[in-house]
């Protein structure tokens, strides 16, 4: 029997909110996920990816990872990795310099046994690079096979990389694939019978990432692979759902915000309704009174005015720039950076980093053709080129607005990050978090599932 923990996405250095406490936390949450490995003796640590939140992560974090690497090395725990798309550089990466001094293993195209299980790695690759993989991977003589690889794979929802396209090609018969990048934990089974399991994050790197963080414990023995989840205690993060009726407003939002201990907590008010405006600045001030480390608050309503008898959206003129942006030829380049500015979920504080980042993952990808503006129609050719002015002069209405993703450029960025990008993501979240999959295709159901004897979850569990 062979017993690894399947774990990634852990993001360290990650300040999220501008928080050095937060930084800290995901520290914490990797460093426990070592001691539960220390604990309960398992046979290696395998990490799928996203060790760092940055592929320029600075001494302390860099400080930090060391002494979690060198608990495992004491007790004798292998730690085996791949490089995620966050962390990916050009040249040599971080996982190199702690195998370089005994305290890791990359691993890649050739096995690394440990007990009845041979390991292989596939790194984050970009979609512009993914045709020329060959999936070549050397023989092995041990009774189980792995992969360990970092995207956004199908079947899983938002998938955009083919797990049974690389099973159906690879030299290897793999009995698993652990993955890494989605933060959303989630088991499936291929075809063939091969387990696809996602571990998720060790830490909230999104506000839409509610679930319970944790990790897999992953079994093989007797010819079967087992997972089991198992969850990690990470800071408490305060969700206060508030739905405003008609002529409820600012009151009835501290009423509920009154209701939760948010002390040390990250908190999250969330205001959805027909009620009042409310402003935020108030609302987060309360929380901070309360004692929340972090406060965050989000107005998704819709408001509509009347003007003159017409109905007016503000979603009208969103509408507009969108077309408009199509109308562009935008490289890929240029219509991720759009995306992130403009369309995205990134928190603004945080939108200066996530465009470097983004800007980084291109140049050092070496696709060129991400920066090569998109061909143009030529005018008259397409519909897709008539600007909404020219409907309205036409007397079309919205119906023959063109779709988002449809003109030409705007299709995403070559291998930015995933969600975790994305994917989310950090808070960019590209986010496989907020798609609302099956509880059979999530791994979660809404409520925890009660934990066995030994403290572990089976998958069977949240079904």
């Amino acid at each position: 029997m062979t017993r690894v923990i399947h774990t990634g996405d852990t993001h360290l250095g990650y300040r999220q909110y501008h928080s050095p406490e937060r930084r800290r936390d995901f520290l914490e949450a990797f460093r426990r996920v070592a001691r539960d490995a220390v604990d309960d003796d398992v046979d290696a640590v395998v990490h799928a990816g996203d060790l760092f939140h940055d592929r320029r992560p600075e001494l302390p974090d860099l400080l930090g990872t060391l002494s979690v690497l060198r608990e495992l090395d004491e007790a004798g725990i292998p730690f085996l990795a791949i490089v995620g798309n966050h962390e990916t550089k050009r040249d040599a990466q971080w996982l190199d310099l702690f195998a370089s001094l005994d305290l890791a293993t990359r691993l890649g195209d050739e096995p690394v046994v440990v007990g009845d299980v041979a390991l292989y790695g596939l790194d984050y690759v970009p979609a512009s690079r993914r045709d020329d993989l060959d999936y070549a991977f050397d023989p092995h003589d041990a009774e189980f096979a792995a992969l360990v690889a970092h995207g956004l794979f199908e079947p899983f929802d938002l998938g955009e990389w083919d797990a049974e396209a690389i099973l159906e090609t690879a030299d290897v018969d793999f009995d698993a694939m652990l993955l890494g990048d989605n933060h959303k934990p989630g088991i499936k089974r291929a075809d063939d019978g091969t387990w696809l399991t996602y571990s998720g994050s060790t830490e909230r790197a999104s506000a839409d990432e509610r679930e319970e963080r944790g990790y897999n414990l992953v079994t093989f023995e007797d010819g079967e692979v087992t997972v089991a989840r198992r969850g990690l205690p990470t800071r408490e993060f305060v969700f206060v759902d508030v739905e405003l009726d008609e002529g409820e407003g600012h009151a009835r939002v501290h009423e509920r915000v009154a209701q939760y201990d948010v002390e040390d907590a990250v908190a999250i008010v969330t205001i959805e309704g027909e009620g009042e405006p409310v402003a935020p600045a108030d609302v987060e001030e309360l929380l901070r009174e309360a004692g929340a480390l972090v406060a965050r608050v989000n107005d998704r309503r819709e408001i509509e005015a009347e003007a003159g008898g017409v109905e007016v959206s503000f979603a009208d003129p969103d509408e507009a720039v969108r077309e408009r942006v199509r109308e562009m030829g935008l490289s890929p380049a240029a219509g991720t950076l759009d995306e992130v500015v403009r369309a995205s979920k990134v928190a603004d504080a945080n939108v200066a980093e996530t465009v470097e980042r983004r800007v980084t993952d291109l140049l050092e990808s070496g696709d060129d053709s991400a920066f090569d503006p998109a061909p143009r129609e030529p005018s008259g050719a397409d519909d897709r080129t008539r600007t909404a002015a020219d409907r309205m002069a036409d007397g079309e209405d919205g119906d023959g607005a063109v779709t988002d993703g449809e003109a030409d450029g705007t299709g995403g960025a070559a291998g930015g990050p995933g969600r975790g990008g994305t994917a989310g993501s950090d808070e960019e979240n590209t986010d496989p978090d907020t798609d609302e999959g099956s509880a059979a295709e999530s791994g979660t159901s809404g409520e925890r599932a009660a934990p066995n004897a030994d403290g572990q979850t089976s998958w069977s569990d949240y079904e």
